[in-house]
């Protein structure tokens, strides 16, 4: 990949970050902004565990996106860590994207929110993005749109679906006008700086979401222990092993992810392997574990070997 060298003398390039509350369309307007999934997404809450970057690359601007895990009050020293990491990651973007779901009223997880980035002083322009307003008919989206113009003093309120694709493009526009005038920060063509052994962990942590009990997405976390091409394989056909351990608290737990007959861990496999052979461009043979780390959320040694140390 090359840096782009023929980019207008008013191209702007820069940083935005997604805030909000669990579940609302952080990663999916991520993935419909960039045009391939780099996100993970999940009816479930509290699905995103890394700030993932996707890169949106438009002639006139590149927007680099920071999709955070939703703000929450914290239960665990997981949940604890996450939140810091959203607050430091705000104070290191150009312009800052609040979601708010058009099918839910405003609540006080949506005020809190509010109320950190008014600590920001101005410093930063807030753009609230009303989501999901697919879901609504007009007159409801309206008054949501109402309701979250109240809420704090934002640059920009744009109603949006990723789902549908309706007004992507405006929320792309809207926080493009907010970036510093700058050459291109990325290569032309990237769209994410993640290793490949993270985004394939969150492809199987997506697949294993899928279903389940709600106490599981937070307990389970999901790493990729070895990656290597099989030796033997022509340049024509090569075959990559990927060795995966899936982590959950509790025996009980370890057999929801197995499933009977180990049906649904089988599940798992086929789902996600179709994700990671499109990730590497490689058929893949993907090998599934699921291991019990007891109360690994509240195990500071167990949270830094599990990659959420964020130190």
């Amino acid at each position: 990949m090359e840096f782009r060298t023929d980019y207008p003398d008013d191209y702007r390039a820069g940083f935005a970050c997604f805030v909000g509350r669990p579940n609302t369309g952080k990663s999916t307007l991520t993935n419909a902004l960039v045009g391939e999934k780099v996100a993970i997404t999940s009816a479930k809450p509290q699905t995103t565990r890394h700030t993932i970057r996707g890169i949106v690359h438009r002639e006139d601007h590149q927007l680099i996106l920071i999709d955070t895990p939703g703000l929450h009050k914290p239960r665990t020293l997981l949940g604890s860590r996450l939140n810091d990491l959203v607050a430091s990651t705000l104070n290191e973007v150009d312009v800052i994207g609040f979601c708010l779901p058009a099918d839910e009223p405003i609540g006080p997880g949506d005020r809190y929110i509010a109320s950190q980035l008014a600590l920001l002083d101005g410093r930063t322009p807030i753009v609230a993005l009303v989501t999901k307003v697919d879901l609504m008919p007009k007159d409801k989206v309206a008054e949501a749109l109402l309701a979250v113009g109240e809420l704090a003093d934002f640059a920009d309120v744009v109603p949006v679906s990723a789902a549908e694709g309706f007004q992507v493009d405006t929320v792309d526009s809207v926080l493009a006008g907010h970036l510093p005038v700058s050459p291109p920060l990325y290569p032309d063509g990237d769209l994410t700086d993640e290793p490949e052994e993270t985004m394939i962990a969150e492809l199987v942590r997506e697949a294993a979401l899928e279903g389940v009990r709600d106490e599981l997405p937070h307990s389970l976390a999901v790493q990729v222990e070895e990656m290597y091409p099989r030796e033997g394989r022509s340049e024509d056909n090569p075959l990559w092993n990927v060795h995966v351990n899936l982590f959950v608290e509790r025996p009980s737990q370890k057999a929801i992810i197995i499933g009977k007959g180990g049906g649904r861990l089988k599940a798992i496999g086929s789902e996600s392997r179709r994700g990671i052979e499109n990730l590497l461009g490689t058929k893949v043979y993907l090998d599934l574990h699921v291991k019990v780390a007891k109360d690994w959320q509240r195990d500071p040694k167990a949270l830094g070997r599990l990659g959420f140390d964020f130190s």
